[in-house]
Order: structure tokens, then C-alpha cells, then sequence
């Protein structure tokens, strides 16, 4: 399997033309004006992908429960989340065909993978769902696409029994 590390970088690359401001993208009033300044129409992208950030980051801060397993779990679950969080705003948004495609695909990636660490301390796995492929305009018309972040739960930092 091909490592996603790289497509993440171009998605992210992508995503942050408008520049970083405190580990955030930047809003329209953070970045000078220019060409790589951030559009009103961009804004609603960046406020749901700052919220991906916020929630992720918040997620990860884990109370330590002396298994390194559960606290590993606890820790990358959010991590994972947080990407598929960023993809599925990006789809909703974001044009590229290329990126779209990327973004289709990291979703599916993270899924898996936090279904196969549940898996792997014998959890089970959370449930399947289609990911979103449309931005919100189109999916409001449609009501078999599901506009939210593909089904999944957010994971709790605490062990599951």
C-alpha cells in the first residue's frame, strides 16, 4: 500500500493557499491583502476546517490510563477524525477534480485505519457509511447523501469496556 502522506500534504498545501495563523487556516481579516489573501467565499470552508482543527486537537488531549495501547487508540482515533473532518469540508468546497479524488480517498483511509486500531484492541469497529462527495448546495437536494462527517462517531479519549 502507497503511503497517503504526501496526497495529505497536497491537500493541506492546497487547502492553506490563503496562509496559516496560529496552527489555523487563516480567516479572511488574518491574512494582508493580496493574491494569497483568503475570499469571502472561501470563509465558510475555513471556519468548518478550523473547527475540524479545534475538536481534533481538543480530542487529543487524552488523560493517560496506563495501557500505551488504549492511549495510543485514544490519541491517533481524533488524529484520523481530524483528517476526514478536513477532506470532507474540502469536498464540499474545494473544486479541484485532482483534490477531490484525494480527498475521497483519505477519507476511506482513515476509516479504515481507526476501524483496524479499534479492531486491534478488540473493540468493535465503527459503523460504515458513504462518504460525502458533494459540496453542502448540492447534497441539501439531495437526501440520500449524508452532509455530515460520513457516519462516523467522534471518538472518546476515554477506554472503551
Amino acid at each position: 500500500m502507497r503511503s497517503r502522506k504526501p496526497l495529505l500534504a497536497a491537500l493541506i498545501a492546497a487547502a492553506m493557499a490563503g496562509g496559516v495563523v496560529g496552527g489555523h487556516l487563516a480567516k479572511a481579516d488574518d491574512v494582508a491583502a493580496g493574491p494569497a489573501a483568503a475570499s469571502a467565499a472561501e470563509a465558510p470552508f475555513l471556519a468548518e476546517n478550523n473547527a475540524a482543527m479545534d475538536k481534533m486537537m481538543a480530542a487529543m488531549g487524552v488523560n493517560p490510563t496506563g495501557d500505551t495501547d488504549v492511549d495510543f487508540v485514544a490519541m491517533m482515533s481524533p488524529h484520523h477524525q481530524g483528517a476526514i473532518d478536513m477532506a470532507i469540508a474540502y469536498l464540499r468546497y474545494g473544486e479541484n477534480e485532482q483534490l477531490r479524488r484525494l480527498a475521497q480517498e483519505i477519507i476511506v483511509e482513515q476509516q479504515q485505519e481507526i476501524a483496524a486500531m479499534e479492531l486491534a484492541l478488540g473493540r468493535p469497529a465503527p459503523p460504515s457509511a458513504p462518504a460525502p462527495t458533494q459540496p453542502l448546495d448540492r447534497v441539501s437536494t439531495q437526501s440520500s447523501v449524508p452532509a455530515s462527517s460520513g457516519g462516523h462517531h467522534s471518538h472518546s479519549a476515554e477506554p472503551h469496556n
